[in-house]
């Protein structure tokens, strides 16, 4: 399955999957094989940023 182009559903895409599946953005990006700064810098442009404490963008 493609990842949402959209910011904010990607926003909400990845941060279910890591809240349900994964413990890290690293293994959340191996398992869809997707570059972790891809989704970084989509969702850093929205004013998104990863914290490894919540494991969530923030």
């Amino acid at each position: 399955m493609p990842l949402p182009e959209d910011p904010i559903m990607l926003l909400s895409f990845v941060n279910t999957q890591l809240r349900d599946f994964y413990p890290s953005l690293d293994d959340f990006c191996s398992a869809v094989n997707v570059a972790r700064d891809k989704i970084e810098k989509k969702l850093m442009n929205v004013g998104y940023e990863y914290n490894a404490k919540r494991n969530a963008f923030v």
